[in-house]
């Protein structure tokens, strides 16, 4: 463990001590406030400094065997001992690390997903549709939903670009390593000489933003009312329902048809465009990030492919790490846990040597 971690370890541990005493001192305990405040705070660190009171313990046994090696009698058996006291310590100070180890204050919002069409005409709409299905049936799997469901579709059945919100738990935490370009090579079904054609969709999943998170100055804002011209019977196109939005500083622009509403659509145009200005700022921060450690892991890039899906194969192969898995059917099936975790758990390392190394 580097030195500089090790002491902030060590003062955290000093001032979780310190807080033990302050909550049990009875002036504390007298102001509510003040007592609630440091409690949480105690217990916000109890779990890192009981880990490190273990670790301490295990590294005096560990020393203790290490004096046993000069015992002709006890050297076997202090042997054994330090086997099992090192890999105690080595797996509290893996745990210490991953405690340590900085959440993305997003991971529990739920999100934006949209899902727009790249190169490839026709098929990459109907790569589009894949894709959406893919999400769907995995928000399926972990109770997930997804509703405000928006699409343009094509002329071959495909989506030029759908989008809808979904919601549940740790949503943004699940989806977030989605973002990027994903490719498809396949032969489509309008190819009549089997040749395979690559097209690509851009997926964005963007954390939904609340005003406390992203402000906005009302004075950047341009609203226009307009036909909706989605589905909806007698009521589309009879009334300027659906809102576009407008964002001065940065050009982006929503619209929203999805209620009859025009308050109700422009109150969900607001929530998207605040989405997508978080985006901006999560893109930006992690691009800094992964610019101090010279190497770019899990941040989504739009510009570079992400994924490939490769049917006459029956193969996804993540390009991040360098994972390639078959039974590409299920994949798109929605079951794509075994990927995102290998994601996750290759950030997390990131994440943990980037500190370890501050």
């Amino acid at each position: 463990m580097q030195p500089k971690l090790r002491a902030k370890i060590e003062s955290i541990a000093e001032r979780h001590e310190e807080l033990s005493e302050m909550i049990c001192d009875p002036g504390i305990m007298a102001d509510k406030r003040r007592f609630l405040e440091l409690s949480r705070e105690h217990v916000d660190l109890s779990a890192v400094a009981m880990a490190f009171a273990r670790l301490l313990e295990f590294e005096q046994q560990l020393e203790q065997a290490r004096e046993l090696l000069d015992d002709p009698d006890m050297r076997e058996l202090a042997q054994d001992d330090i086997r099992e006291l090192e890999q105690s310590v080595s797996d509290t100070t893996a745990e210490l690390m991953k405690r340590l180890t900085p959440k993305d204050p997003n991971d529990g919002k739920n999100s934006i997903l949209e899902i727009r069409a790249g190169p490839g005409g026709d098929e990459a709409g109907l790569f589009v549709a894949d894709l959406w299905r893919m999400y769907n049936r995995y928000a399926e799997r972990h109770n997930l939903t997804i509703d405000q469901v928006e699409f343009s579709e094509n002329s071959a059945g495909g989506f030029k670009e759908v989008s809808g919100r979904v919601c549940g738990r740790d949503v943004y935490a699940k989806l977030k390593y989605e973002r990027g370009v994903h490719r498809v090579q396949r032969v489509p079904a309008t190819e009549s000489q089997g040749r395979i054609h690559t097209s690509t969709a851009t997926v964005a999943v963007m954390p939904e933003a609340e005003e406390i998170d992203i402000h906005i100055d009302p004075s950047d804002l341009e609203f226009t009312a307009m036909r909706s011209s989605g589905s909806g019977g007698q009521h589309v196109n009879t009334t300027d329902s659906a809102v576009r939005v407008v964002h001065g500083p940065t050009g982006i622009a929503v619209r929203c048809d999805q209620e009859k509403s025009q308050i109700k659509n422009r109150e969900l145009a607001l929530q998207r465009l605040r989405s997508k200005l978080l985006e901006i700022e999560i893109e930006k921060a992690e691009t800094e990030r992964a610019a101090n450690r010279r190497q770019q892991i899990g941040t989504g890039d739009r510009s570079e492919k992400i994924r490939t899906y490769n049917y006459p194969q029956d193969r996804v192969t993540d390009h991040r790490i360098g994972v390639t898995r078959h039974n590409l059917s299920g994949f798109m099936d929605g079951d794509i846990d075994d990927i995102l975790a290998s994601l996750r758990q290759d950030e997390e390392a990131a994440r943990m040597s980037e500190m370890a190394g501050g």
